[in-house]
């Protein structure tokens, strides 16, 4: 794998659908007049036009400025302004309004607050829950700087699914993320997986990491017990952001899949065009087939 950083044009494996349809129409509509965010607005997802013309759409709460500066990530960045106690309900009505089998909620980063937003996450999750009680809830959570007991506040709140994303492998962890951490990672994964949850993760490849380091990852996910696991390319959000090493191929998101699928990881889904929340909604129907084939 070459460490020369790209300055080709994308491949044309990286095309994406364009927004367009009355599905995409009415999920943004819907998000406007919830005055919510979207992490696929606001990371500038590729994967936007598909998912939203499904009807599907990964929505973000505690508001659109993180308090961390991750390279990789186009989500602002800075100290967030206020704290919105309002918004779980709309939340609530907008999974309604949207007729979502599987919602996936996720979250900047708020280490401004001493719970770091879980008691908001928990409000939220309760709300979608008692609005929609037939909704698989994903949580796509922060590391909450590893404090357990602010992480619980979360996981007592009942979620189908719990994600927290890796990002990249371990000798990368430091320029990619600054202030999370591998082992810190891990541990978070591990204690919701301690709890009975189902975890779920993903690694980006692109960004400079080898073959050996994405074989190590992918071990210690597996490690863990991890369920779902998900790769996708890098995507530079602008020039000021982590520089793209390398475009990885599909033929490689394939050899990786089988390699995770070898490994125990009981889903993967891999491919230059995936994301986090790609697929959840079959993700998750796996899952609550399975549980009631053991119930």
């Amino acid at each position: 794998m070459s460490s020369t950083k790209t300055k080709s044009k994308k491949p044309t494996w990286l095309r994406a659908k364009l927004p367009s349809g009355p599905e995409y129409v009415g999920v943004r509509d819907i998000v406007d007049k919830n005055q919510l965010n979207t992490v696929c607005q606001s990371a500038q997802c590729p994967n936007m036009g598909e998912c939203w013309s499904r009807g599907t759409a990964t929505l973000m709460i505690l508001g659109n400025v993180c308090t961390r500066a991750c390279t990789f990530c186009a989500v602002q960045t800075g100290m967030p302004t206020e704290l919105d106690l309002a918004e779980p309900p709309r939340v609530a009505d907008a999974v309604f309004k949207m007729g979502l089998r599987h919602c996936v909620l996720t979250s900047v980063a708020r280490d401004d607050l001493p719970d770091g937003g879980a008691k908001v996450w928990a409000a939220t999750i309760r709300a979608v829950r008692y609005r929609n009680p037939n909704t698989a809830i994903e949580v796509l959570v922060p590391d909450f700087k590893g404090n357990f007991e602010n992480l619980d506040i979360v996981l007592d709140a009942n979620p189908n699914l719990f994600n927290h994303n890796l990002e990249t492998v371990e000798r990368l962890q430091r320029p990619i993320r600054k202030t999370a951490s591998y082992q810190r990672s891990l541990d978070v994964l591990a204690h919701a997986k301690r709890r009975g949850f189902p975890i779920k993760s993903g690694i980006m490849l692109g960004l400079g990491e080898k073959e050996d380091e994405i074989r190590q990852a992918l071990l210690d996910l597996a490690t863990i017990e991890l369920d779902v696991l998900t790769l996708g390319q890098y995507l530079q959000p602008s020039p000021q952001y982590a520089a793209i090493d390398r475009w990885a191929t599909p033929e490689e998101f394939a050899r990786w899949k089988e390699e995770a699928l070898a490994m125990g990881i009981q889903v993967v889904e891999s491919g230059p065009l995936v994301r986090s929340s790609y697929h959840a909604e079959e993700q998750s129907a796996r899952f609550a087939e399975e549980k009631r084939e053991s119930a």
